[in-house]
């Protein structure tokens, strides 16, 4: 099965996503956990360039592109031989942050967006995904505090409510897919919101 965490900045993705794969594989999963940009190394060099916090001249299109071929390298090295071979895949983001970043956020067509994906990740959508939810000023406070702060998290913070409301659309377009997750409970109320969404969804399958 291949489950990704959505969310705005902040939202807590990174830091549940490590206890969530380890309940997993206590309940006998085989769990396979993935970032977005990165997962390989082609696509860990491409993050590089997006994070940089000097490339502020780095214009939407490129930004998009970037984004397509690191995960088009992560999707065909990695998720499909991980598919194939059984493994649960946790997913730090995935293809519904081009969406929300680059489309709600800036502006871009999301019909275009939807089929440069589909070209990227020749077709491969979640199974499940998981959007932690939390209000852009909140989110971003929490990065600000937390002390990584990258070339994204420098836009603007009606760029980051722009996002966030993409989310809720795209959650609210395709429901049987996404589950809402609120991001500012205590960590340990939205872990086992996330591990309640994710054991429904494995136990039916």
């Amino acid at each position: 099965m291949f489950i990704t965490l959505e969310g705005p900045e902040g939202s807590g993705k990174t830091s549940q996503i490590n206890p969530l794969a380890d309940d997993l594989r206590q309940r006998g999963f085989s769990v396979l956990t993935l970032r977005e940009p990165g997962g390989t190394e082609i696509s860990e060099q491409v993050r590089t360039v997006l994070m940089n916090l000097s490339n502020t001249a780095m214009h939407p299109r490129t930004e998009i592109l970037l984004f397509l071929a690191a995960r088009a390298q992560l999707v065909e090295e990695v998720i499909r031989p991980a598919l194939a071979g059984g493994q649960v895949i946790l997913c730090d983001r995935y293809a519904d942050s081009t969406l929300a970043y680059q489309g709600y956020g800036h502006g871009h067509d999301l019909d275009v967006l939807r089929n440069l994906l589909n070209f990227a990740t020749g077709g491969l959508w979640p199974d499940l995904t998981l959007l932690l939810d939390i209000a852009a000023e909140s989110g971003l406070k929490r990065k600000l505090s937390g002390g990584e702060w990258n070339r994204l998290d420098a836009y603007t913070q009606a760029f980051h409510q722009r996002v966030r409301q993409g989310y809720l659309q795209l959650a609210g377009s395709e429901p049987q897919r996404w589950e809402i997750i609120p991001a500012d409970n205590p960590f340990e109320m939205v872990q086992s919101a996330l591990r309640q969404a994710i054991l429904a969804k494995l136990t039916v399958r």
